[in-house]
């Protein structure tokens, strides 16, 4: 079988299991021969990581968990070695897939514009470009996209609200602080597809109305930082951002800031506040961000996925990203799914899929091998739910009717060794640790149910206490000034709610 490419990640999944000394190895062995290799993102199947492809005549096929010591045998045994695992587009796992704001990350050069136009780059924002604003809010709202990061209010709304907001400046954000547990689908698409966000940032900018967009991005993303400088780098230099981009008499510039390293500063006003170099404290509401934002101008505030998924909304159509989802939740949702899971990885399919299928037709189980007990999603926020709630559909309005929340799509797997009332006591004592203390409830509420949960696990009073507790939930579900502290109360309730018998034997 006869090589033309090799393909190695570099994004920081793959690196983290020794992609780069996998690179130095292929680099040494293949240093006569003229074949390209070629630094991609992660496709998402970080099972299989370094997962090296090769481009073949029979398209391209790859070898999962490639050390560097075995790289000699891959290319002298090639399909005959153990580590291969034929056509990549045939791996069960993507082939179930419908992705479409990841269809091209992790395929090619990240940092090469010609990949990107040569995938279907730059389509979307051409098209904007011939648009006027009111046709492009159009498209956004009744193509049914809504904000990824958790919130899901609809995005069309909001562009709408910030283009008829009357002000000299407006102001395009970009929320890349992921920091939910379990989540890392914002860091891979700006590893692996970075212009694509930056294609989705200058579209929102021409349709409210402003010049400058910023990325906050989360401090601990070293990797996805270097790349976006690089990239904005890049794209200024070929005329898709700043002054008359792509000939046109628009104009939209981007920066990127690293953030505060704090879980509250992924909330938009707090956000806000850490950008314009003061504390990450949240702001009250209203006014709302769309009318005064940063520095005190209208803003979108929007999430690195929402973005990303702009150029394909305006290149395809609305119609083509409304007819996917599920009740009122339209189009794709990117799920990560972690923990104690044997295929863990990224999923972009419509909305409606069921936990179930998630959990045994993606990830196949736990890694233990032992039964799922509990499995969290949406973040540190997410409720704790049990097998008889894992038949439920995966979309914004039957999560909420069952006390759940998607968030930002993170999905954490424990087997029957968890002990829920640690779990509990964890969101409690995150909560102390993150808030931004601007509020009674979320401030000192944490540190009481921290102490409450602590007597729960030895056995002090516990049905009183538990009654105690939930009247505390109940306080700072209703008292806390912004959504985090509302919100520790779901992962507390839930684990008492569906596993009794772990708080009261």
């Amino acid at each position: 079988m006869k090589i033309s490419k090799v393909f190695i990640p570099d994004d920081s999944s793959s690196l983290s299991v020794g992609s780069e000394e996998t690179f130095l190895a292929f680099n040494d062995q293949l240093e006569s021969e003229s074949i390209d290799i070629i630094r991609t993102g992660s496709r998402g199947l970080f099972w299989l990581e370094p997962l090296i492809e090769f481009e073949t005549e029979i398209g391209r096929v790859g070898f999962k968990n490639v050390s560097n010591n075995e790289v000699g045998k891959i290319l002298t045994e090639f399909e005959q070695h153990p580590n291969y695992i034929g056509l990549i587009d045939e791996i069960e796992f993507l082939k179930k897939q419908e992705r479409v704001t990841f269809a091209n990350c992790g395929k090619y050069n990240p940092l090469s514009v010609d990949d990107y136009i040569k995938n279907g780059g730059l389509t979307g924002l051409k098209k904007a470009l011939t648009l006027n604003q009111e046709q492009l809010t159009e498209v956004i709202t009744k193509s049914g996209l809504r904000g990824r990061g958790g919130a899901g209010f609809p995005t069309g709304i909001k562009f709408k609200t910030v283009l008829n907001a009357v002000a000299e400046k407006k102001y395009i954000v970009c929320n890349a602080d992921e920091g939910d547990s379990g989540t890392y689908a914002d860091r891979m698409l700006m590893e692996g597809d970075p212009f694509l966000l930056i294609e989705g940032m200058v579209i929102a900018g021409i349709t409210v109305g402003a010049l400058k967009g910023y990325i906050y991005l989360r401090s601990e993303y070293p990797e996805a930082f270097t790349k976006l400088k690089n990239s904005i780098d890049i794209a200024k230099s070929k005329n898709i951002i700043g002054s008359n981009l792509l000939g046109s008499n628009k104009s939209f510039d981007i920066e990127v800031r690293l953030g505060a390293g704090a879980y509250i500063c992924g909330e938009e006003t707090a956000l806000l506040e850490s950008l314009e170099g003061k504390r990450g404290q949240i702001r009250s509401k209203p006014p709302l961000p769309a009318y005064e934002g940063l520095f005190g101008f209208p803003t979108a505030v929007n999430n690195v996925i929402t973005l990303a998924t702009l150029p394909i909304i305006i290149s395809k159509g609305f119609n083509f990203y409304s007819s996917l989802g599920s009740r009122n939740s339209r189009g794709t949702l990117t799920i990560q799914l972690t923990g104690n899971i044997k295929n863990g990885g990224l999923i972009e399919v419509p909305f409606g899929i069921k936990l179930r299928e998630v959990l045994y037709n993606y990830g196949m189980g736990t890694l233990s091998g032992r039964p799922i007990k509990a499995v969290q999603v949406g973040g540190p926020l997410g409720a704790y739910w049990s097998e008889k709630l894992f038949d439920t559909p995966l979309d914004y309005e039957t999560f909420q009717e069952n006390g759940g929340m998607i968030g930002h799509g993170g999905i954490v797997v424990f087997d029957d060794n968890i002990d829920l009332r640690f779990q509990a006591k964890f969101a409690m004592e995150f909560c102390s640790i993150e808030s931004c203390g601007k509020c009674t409830p979320c401030r000192i509420g944490s540190v009481r149910g921290k102490e409450i949960l602590e007597k729960i696990i030895f056995g002090d009073n516990v049905e009183k206490n538990i009654k105690l507790l939930l009247d505390l939930c109940d306080i700072m579900e209703n008292g806390s000034l912004c959504a985090f502290g509302g919100l520790i109360p779901i992962p507390v309730k839930s684990a008492i709610e569906n596993f009794k018998e772990d708080f009261i034997n």
